[in-house]
């Protein structure tokens, strides 16, 4: 008996809130979903994947191409190893400009080194310093009155 009693309460409940009551409640709860997205939205950090000089980067991004391309034509890639405490470049010819070290993750920790290569055409970087993980490794050089430009994903350990 109890049970016949809770199943007719049941349909009682849902009997008394009409289809007016029902598009009121489903519209408000639909709201209320797409107020909280927005405030996630606005309350997340910035991506770091977006560069604020987005701009700038693509007036020059004709340049960019051309040291690429010069880097491959005089296949002047540098080695690269990653040892414990080091990250040793080793270039084709003397050579001179920046290394920068690009956190995926954190911007915050992007770093931009000028060098000049030794003796024997290497860049000697200390990478101890270096937080564990993924980085980008941008190499932009001068080397016989050349521009050459280098990118690779490498990973401290």
């Amino acid at each position: 008996m109890t049970i016949l009693k809770l199943h007719s309460l049941h349909h009682l409940t849902i009997k008394t809130m009409n289809w007016g009551t029902k598009l009121v409640l489903g519209l408000a709860s639909f709201m209320i979903f797409i107020i909280a997205l927005v405030v996630m939205m606005f309350s997340s950090k910035k991506d770091a994947l977006v560069d604020t000089d987005y701009y700038e980067k693509g007036i020059n991004y004709n340049q960019t191409y051309n040291s690429k391309e010069q880097t491959k034509s005089d296949h002047a890639m540098p080695q690269v190893v990653i040892n414990q405490d080091m990250l040793l470049l080793t270039f084709k010819a003397e050579a001179a400009g920046t290394v920068k070290l690009m956190r995926t993750a954190d911007k915050n920790l992007d770093k931009s080194i000028p060098f000049k290569t030794n003796l024997n055409h290497q860049v000697i970087l200390p990478s101890a310093n270096l937080r564990k993980g993924s980085w980008r490794l941008i190499i932009e050089w001068n080397s016989a009155k050349k521009n050459y430009l280098y990118e690779q994903e490498i990973t401290i350990k």
